[in-house]
């Protein structure tokens, strides 16, 4: 039961990711900062596809996927819509990696030490969740005062 709640919470937030990246009125904003915001909402977007990718895609889809996270926060004018098609495979890539879990998998000690000690896969997942809603979070603030 969990596996398709997070499903439907990574579904839910990556979809409204999405929403708010197309949401920005001139392209341009998606990537202001000025001196009390240090994170643009397209780099909050990268770092997003990035952690996912890599804890849930490399880690447990077996994807492949190497992470680059100095680049989140330093690339900057990706298109629009390249950041639209990168949201739009990542939630491929949640959907086909919590598919192939079952239960008992999120008992079992996530496979990579993140936060210096061991944790189950379960919690792991949830905390993926509520970091995806922070950062959405975050995104929406960005949009609203640019």
């Amino acid at each position: 039961m969990l596996i398709e709640t997070l499903k439907s919470l990574f579904n839910r937030d990556l979809n409204k990711l999405k929403v708010e990246i197309e949401s920005y009125q001139n392209e341009s904003q998606i990537w202001a900062i000025d001196k009390s915001i240090s994170n643009s909402g397209g780099n909050l977007c990268l770092h997003l596809i990035g952690n996912i990718n890599t804890y849930i895609g490399a880690q447990i889809g077996k994807t492949g996927y190497v992470r680059d996270r100095p680049l989140e926060f330093s690339l900057k004018d990706i298109p629009k819509s390249e950041l639209i098609a990168k949201i739009e495979a990542t939630i491929l890539v949640v959907n086909n990696a919590l598919d192939t879990l079952t239960e008992e998998d999120l008992h079992a000690i996530y496979p990579e030490i993140v936060f210096e000690k061991e944790m189950t896969t379960g919690f792991f997942l949830v905390h993926l969740a509520t970091h995806l809603a922070y950062h959405l979070g975050q995104i929406n603030y960005h949009r609203r005062l640019v």
